[in-house]
């Protein structure tokens, strides 16, 4: 199976488990009178259509190279990873204003039952998260990460929606606002999480440098290459499921134009063969002093 279609995998098994869960808090939140369940369910919807939005760039990320985009559309992946961000932040706000006017609202206490609910819906949440999260770094995905951190930030929402039910059954009349308490510290976590999402995302549109551990394989295997002397600098990007390479390799300065030509294309070879996720390599040769 390719990144590409394990990625899309992961998604389809994001929108569906999103599907189900947003049903099932919805209807617990409004048949228990829980403001957190039902805090969880809007963000479990919101979640559904970021879902829908990562399968979406996934898919455009890893189309081929074109005249227009010789580097392939790689960038597409954290311009979704983005959108997912303000979905997560938009949430977040809608999930705090409400949490605020219910605290001042007098309701009824949650139902005890929504507890037995919320216990189920951390498990599957933090099994989704590690499912997607790990589907996510065998991809390479920046929108697929956003999407495990997605149901991450769903269990914690979760167990603060737990922990506020359980303080406003256990301590009954006059503790009915721990519920919306909760969802309001759920809320802040939401933004917390979708700065954790948001900088990686940023680093790749603006070619910052995070690849140190590639950089250093790049270099061991290219003093493998007969003829490669060494090598300086080395430039990595990344776009997509993809990492770009801008390599400088020494060698001997007697060598003619051709045969130093021969030895760029060999190490380029080389490369893509070993480290199989990257894209376009670019070697400059450098003669040695």
């Amino acid at each position: 199976m390719t990144n590409q279609e394990t990625a899309i995998k992961a998604t389809y098994f994001s929108i569906l488990g999103n599907i189900g869960l947003a049903t099932i808090k919805g209807l617990a939140g409004f048949f228990g009178n829980s403001y957190a369940l039902i805090a969880d369910a809007i963000e479990s919807t919101a979640d559904i259509f970021s879902s829908f939005l990562v399968l979406f760039g996934i898919k455009y990320a890893n189309r081929p190279a074109d005249k227009n985009h010789p580097y392939g559309h790689g960038r597409a992946e954290p311009l979704i990873t983005f959108i997912v961000v303000g979905f997560l932040i938009t949430s977040a706000t809608i999930i705090a204003y409400e949490s605020i006017q219910n605290i001042g609202t007098p309701h009824q206490l949650p139902k005890s039952w929504t507890l037995l609910v919320l216990a189920i819906i951390i498990i599957w949440k933090e099994y989704s998260f590690q499912k997607v999260m790990k589907k996510a770094i065998q991809t390479n995905s920046s929108s697929l990460k956003a999407d495990a951190w997605h149901h991450r930030s769903d269990a914690v929402t979760s167990i603060a929606a737990f922990l506020g039910i359980s303080i406003a059954l256990f301590f009954g009349k006059g503790y009915e606002s721990a519920d919306d308490w909760a969802a309001l510290l759920a809320s802040f976590f939401i933004l917390y999480n979708s700065y954790l999402i948001f900088r990686p995302a940023l680093g790749e549109i603006m070619d910052e440098h995070r690849y140190q551990d590639l950089e250093q394989n790049i270099r061991t295997i290219s003093l493998k290459v007969d003829g490669i002397l060494g090598t300086e600098k080395c430039f990595i990007r990344k776009a997509g499921m993809k990492y770009h390479v801008d390599l400088h390799a020494i060698v001997d300065a007697n060598i003619t134009v051709k045969e130093g030509h021969d030895l760029a294309h060999q190490l380029k070879d080389v490369l893509r063969n070993e480290i199989f996720e990257l894209g376009h390599v670019l070697i400059h040769v450098e003669p040695n002093e």
